[in-house]
């Protein structure tokens, strides 16, 4: 490999896995000899970290809203913790960023795996070897579509509850009154479903994560 394709290589790889283009995979692949499969486990087990990482940074937000509800407290301590609700609610948007830019990336290397890999079927001349190598082909496509299909469903709860934490932030920038703060309660009522069912797919996400990535490296 020429000096020039190694440099066009190192800066795709510069660019972050979660962006992670075609370039990229095939860069990883080329230059660090990191094999599709590889990268799609990789990534599924930062997916992985960063779920858990998501669900407990939305806990964490609604035990803070939940604990200024009480409206309890003088003015100065009630704008304290507002200001942590709404660095949680920035850590929230950020953390859900994260796994939906991850999710993507995950399909991104899966579609190219699956691609190569069906492709490569053609090229046997025997039977008995092709068909061997269709086994665990079907296998894994369908583990895998259980793991993207449980990280889009938990996925998919994060939107709602980031428009319920935000609506609250905003409320209590300009209503920082015990009056006003028992108004949350029975919206904050509705938040704490939502998020108990959010933490409820994220840990079947996480759990399909875990299967996902044994059945691959035992395959």
């Amino acid at each position: 490999m020429n000096l020039a394709v190694v440099s066009a290589s190192l800066v795709l790889l510069a660019a972050p896995l979660a962006g992670c283009s075609s370039a990229t995979i095939w860069a990883r692949e080329a230059v660090l000899g990191e094999e599709k499969r590889e990268q799609l486990v990789s990534n599924v087990e930062k997916a992985r970290e960063e779920q858990q990482e998501a669900k407990e940074t939305f806990a964490t937000a609604l035990d803070e809203l939940l604990a200024i509800s009480s409206g309890s407290g003088a003015r100065d301590t009630l704008e304290a913790q507002y200001r942590t609700i709404e660095a949680s609610y920035a850590k929230s948007e950020t953390k859900a960023k994260a796994v939906n830019d991850r999710i993507e990336t995950i399909d991104r290397v899966a579609g190219k795996l699956f691609s190569e890999w069906e492709s490569e079927l053609d090229d046997y001349e025997s039977d008995s070897l092709r068909g061997q190598s269709e086994v665990p082909l079907a296998a894994t496509k369908q583990k895998y579509e259980q793991l993207i299909a449980a990280m889009r469903r938990a996925a998919s709860r994060m939107d709602p509850v980031l428009s319920a934490f935000k609506d609250q932030t905003l409320f209590l920038k300009h209503n920082l009154n015990a009056r006003a703060i028992a108004s949350l309660d029975t919206d904050l009522e509705e938040i704490r479903v939502d998020v108990s069912s959010l933490i409820a797919d994220m840990e079947a996400a996480i759990a399909e994560a875990d299967t996902f990535i044994e059945s691959i490296r035992g395959g």
